[in-house]
């Protein structure tokens, strides 16, 4: 029992994890109904700006700040450079210059940083538990307390404020939007902001929670958060939520517990092929 407590554990952690790598593309599909592939790789680079200002000045949260804004500024740039100007083309044209990206950001991480695994020297200060005779070691626990953090931050914006109102207004009608006179441009730009920060913090506690960074660790989650979303619910962010939670349990318990002979990997693409057989927009999407 013990023993599954313990999986069960780190499964959360593992799905708040996929969270908030996951929330940033929801956030973009939701507004321009682009599948930003190139967000794995502003997580990347959040994991190497939180390894760097650590390093420098010793302290995590001055480390987690500077991978934030960093990575905020990215998205920004990404979205003004690339995005805009392709948004009058179809669809997959974003899409490929989104795999672009993600594919030169890995090069430019590799090339800077070299092709060695770092490790990330941090701990996250937080109070270790002892919940129902099992250990819930510091890391774990910050992870949760950190994820909960953002997602009521995240609810807070979108449903109690004025610029989340118009996040909403642009991802139902940009034209609509603008025509009531919201700056659509500007909302967008926020959004990217706002997505790739919390990017950055994924980064940064994927480095603390397995110590390592490396430039291709967004390789995996730059199709795996695809077929969360898909799951979840294209542009639906608490069906995103729930999908990443419930894909870090069901890769914890069903190959760390039960080992059942699958790679890791293979149940988010198995999970997204039962949702689209029963229920083709997804659990939280809407026909």
């Amino acid at each position: 029992m013990h023993l599954f407590l313990e999986q069960l554990l780190n499964g959360v952690a593992i799905g708040s994890i996929y969270a908030l790598v996951t929330l940033g593309l929801a956030l973009v599909y939701g507004i321009l109904r682009i599948l930003h592939v190139a967000h794995a790789a502003v997580y990347t680079v959040g994991a190497y700006l939180g390894l760097l200002f650590f390093k420098m000045s010793g302290s995590l949260l001055v480390g987690c700040a500077g991978a934030i804004a960093g990575c905020a500024v990215l998205g920004v740039a990404i979205e003004r450079l690339i995005y805009f100007p392709l948004l009058k083309y179809p669809p997959y044209v974003p899409l490929i210059a989104s795999i672009a990206i993600l594919l030169a950001l890995e090069e430019v991480c590799r090339l800077v940083a070299g092709p060695y695994i770092l490790t990330f020297p941090a701990q996250l200060r937080f109070p270790a538990l002892h919940v129902l005779g099992v250990d819930v070691p510091s890391s774990v626990t910050g992870i949760l307390c950190i994820t909960a953090a953002i997602l009521a931050f995240l609810w807070f914006l979108t449903t109690r404020t004025e610029t989340g109102l118009a996040m909403r207004a642009v991802s139902q009608d940009l034209a609509i939007a603008d025509a009531m006179g919201i700056n659509s441009h500007a909302v967008i730009s926020f959004t990217f902001a706002v997505g790739s920060a919390i990017a950055a913090v994924a980064g940064v506690l994927v480095g603390i929670y397995y110590n390592q960074v490396y430039s291709t660790m967004g390789s995996v989650p730059a199709y795996k958060t695809l077929a969360i979303i898909v799951v979840g619910g294209l542009g639906s962010v608490p069906g995103a939520v729930a999908a990443s939670l419930l894909l870090g349990i069901a890769e914890t318990l069903l190959i760390g517990y039960a080992h059942i002979p699958l790679p890791r990997d293979a149940l988010a693409f198995l999970a997204m092929i039962a949702v689209l057989m029963w229920r083709s927009e997804g659990l939280f999407g809407s026909r």
